[in-house]
């Protein structure tokens, strides 16, 4: 049978069910997916590929899904660090969006973190941001999949001038995305302190007529919960169970502010949590206690957030740390190991955005969304456990391939859909003005 594709790596990490490690064996794709895993001298014998990719001594895995991003702020990196949450939002990055902020931005920052989160091995990413059709422009362009934001706040933006045209907007954006297999949409409004009832009361009804999800900061800092109950007398995740909001379909990011009683909630909903941990440790705002959410069956998934809080976005340091920091706070060596924290980063992601029948494992009749790891260098010898390894001891640049949808997006480290050298200069070009503001 002739067929597109056929990739034969030292091993095939699958993230199924049973978390089955393949050695020895290919992956079989056509027509944009995966049709068989089987042992290498089946494949030769019973398929005839346009292309065969042998990989001797590298991992085949599902991409990462990088389930919290702002990625237009990649263009921000470095320009406000070492502040706490609201100090770095309220004096440095707000203003520096309400000057720079443009749809020209937002592409050339989407761009740059597209190819950066490409050869950090993230295949999916789920973003919240003004003008998120200049994000899906530069999504479309280089191939990769997203869930775009359709961003929510009560006061007026470059974007919008407020709750109304936000809707207006992020609904036509999602009538225009509906026919492109790579692109999906969900609510985002941004945090409870930012956003008042009635507009969740439209996203919580617009979300369940069109079946979408909502994608929310929530219990980011001490002081945030602090607040609304001064304000309110509630707390914000009550506040939100009081709105009808928190369900299967809702991701609740950050969370580092958790009572027993708030994960017993969690569970009982069926909401998502994105853990972004590099980004909560880096503004001290707290963390979030994995180890408890997963033991009450919580789907816990991973976000770098953005770079202008991280300040990368690498899904390899975010699982190395997840599972470091998830020891410590649960002072409990054993708590998340590596097969758990794997999953995290790729097919809890997925079932967060409502995608976990079309990417987050390697197997039969799912997109073929794979990156290729070479676990042959010096830094990764000896090796027993290429599970292990992933999550301990490997960096973003031992990433040789990406695919998405079969396409081949990274080969041999070099982007097939982007223009590095372009993104560099246009980056430069920004770096310069937005350095030069008074």
């Amino acid at each position: 049978m002739e067929i597109d594709l056929l990739i034969t790596p030292e091993w095939i990490i699958t993230v199924d069910s049973g978390n089955q490690v393949l050695r020895h064996h290919t992956i079989v794709v056509d027509n944009s997916r995966i049709v068989a895993l089987m042992p290498t001298s089946e494949a030769e014998k019973h398929y005839t590929p346009r292309q065969t990719v042998a990989l001797p001594q590298q991992a085949v895995l599902p991409g990462f899904v990088n389930a919290h991003t702002h990625v237009a702020m990649s263009l921000l990196k470095g320009l406000a660090d070492d502040l706490p949450l609201m100090d770095w939002l309220q004096h440095h990055i707000w203003p520096a969006e309400a000057q720079w902020a443009d749809a020209e931005f937002v592409y050339d920052g989407s761009q740059l973190a597209i190819a950066e989160m490409l050869r950090s091995g993230t295949t999916c990413f789920n973003d919240m941001y003004f003008f998120p059709e200049a994000t899906a422009q530069a999504v479309m362009e280089s191939g990769i999949r997203a869930c775009i934001g359709m961003i929510m706040i009560d006061f007026p933006t470059r974007w919008g001038s407020g709750a109304a045209e936000y809707i207006q907007k992020g609904l036509a954006l999602h009538e225009q995305l509906q026919a492109n297999p790579l692109l999906t949409t969900a609510f985002a409004p941004h945090a409870p302190y930012t956003v008042s009832d009635d507009p969740l009361q439209q996203v919580r009804h617009l979300a369940g007529e069109h079946s979408l999800p909502i994608h929310m900061h929530v219990h980011e800092t001490a002081f945030e919960v602090q607040q609304a109950i001064e304000q309110s007398g509630m707390r914000p995740l009550a506040r939100l169970a009081q709105l009808g909001l928190l369900d299967q379909h809702f991701l609740a990011v950050h969370m580092t502010q958790l009572t027993d009683d708030e994960i017993a909630l969690l569970a009982q909903t069926g909401t998502h949590v994105i853990h972004c941990p590099e980004s909560n440790l880096k503004l001290a705002s707290g963390f979030c206690p994995i180890a408890k959410l997963t033991a009450a069956g919580i789907n816990v998934a991973l976000g770098t957030d953005g770079n202008a809080s991280n300040n990368d976005l690498d899904m390899f340091g975010e699982m190395r740390t997840a599972a470091l920091l998830a020891k410590a706070v649960a002072q409990d060596a054993s708590v998340i190991p590596a097969a758990q924290v794997l999953r995290m980063a790729t097919i809890n992601g997925a079932q967060a955005l409502g995608l976990d029948a079309e990417i987050g494992s390697l197997e039969i009749g799912k997109s073929a969304d794979m990156i290729a790891v070479d676990l042959g260098t010096l830094e990764a010898s000896p090796l027993y456990d290429p599970v292990s390894h992933l999550v301990y001891c490997t960096s973003r640049e031992q990433v040789t391939h990406a695919w998405v949808a079969g396409k081949a997006l990274l080969e041999n480290r070099q982007l097939t859909t982007l223009d590095s050298t372009a993104i560099i200069a246009k980056a430069r070009h920004w770096q310069q003005k937005i350095g030069a503001t008074p």
